[in-house]
């Protein structure tokens, strides 16, 4: 598969890893908010600040897009080994997310996750007139941090000894309200291992819910 100048990607001599390949064809899949080149950019800033998968290769050929990166030896929290022990695994999530907000330096972060513009994608099927007012009586931005975009639990990998050890899925990473991605983040455990355990996301990150964020991030995700 060759790179963006062409030339096919290479490991350094001596060395095997296993890769991960993501693949769009053009026009992007529905939903897809950002093609795989953001992505590619953002793994490539976020790298020097917490562990994320390297980018090996990134290139396009008219009819598809490709990002190859290498994989990190860890298991996604909703591998069965943590669904089997959703505490653990939940309250890494917690752990890991408090992280990534308090390394990744929004000074220097070139990308915004803002409500702003995310109102200006709401997909109209899913925005009827009484959801559109509730976007638009926004809460006040606390923070702001450098977001992940897409914090469920599946995108984030643990550790066999159930601490966290990286996140993937950065295609959507800018600066917002840190309640952006707490609020996806607790519901993830709804979706993920059941009810009950949203709570420990917010324990381990060390916050208490704000029901108003939460609402509202949770209605901005869902239209978006």
């Amino acid at each position: 598969m060759p790179g963006e100048d062409g030339a096919p990607a290479r490991e350094p001599a001596g060395r095997e890893r296993t890769r991960y390949v993501k693949w769009l064809p053009f026009p992007a899949e529905a939903g897809v908010i950002a093609g795989l080149g953001h992505e590619a950019e953002r793994l490539r800033w976020a790298a020097a600040y917490t562990p994320v998968p390297q980018v090996l290769d990134h290139g396009q050929d008219g009819q598809a897009e490709w990002l190859v990166t290498t994989a990190i030896e860890a298991r996604s929290a909703v591998d069965p080994r943590w669904i089997a022990e959703p505490s653990t695994a939940i309250h890494a999530l917690g752990v890991a997310l408090r992280a990534l907000h308090d390394t990744l330096p929004v000074s220097s972060c070139p990308w915004t996750w803002s409500i702003e513009e995310r109102v200006a994608r709401v997909i109209p099927a899913k925005a009827d007139p009484d959801t559109l007012a509730r976007l638009a009586d926004a809460p006040d931005v606390l923070g702001p941090v450098v977001c992940h975009g897409d914090a469920g639990a599946p995108n984030t990998l643990l550790h066999d000894d159930g601490t966290w050890a990286a996140h993937v899925d950065l295609g959507r990473l800018g600066v917002a309200d840190p309640w952006a991605d707490l609020a996806v983040a607790a519901r993830s455990t709804l979706w993920n291992y059941g009810p009950g355990y949203e709570h420990l996301v917010y324990e381990a990150y060390g916050v208490d819910p704000d029901p108003e964020r939460i609402a509202y991030y949770r209605l901005l995700w869902d239209v978006t």
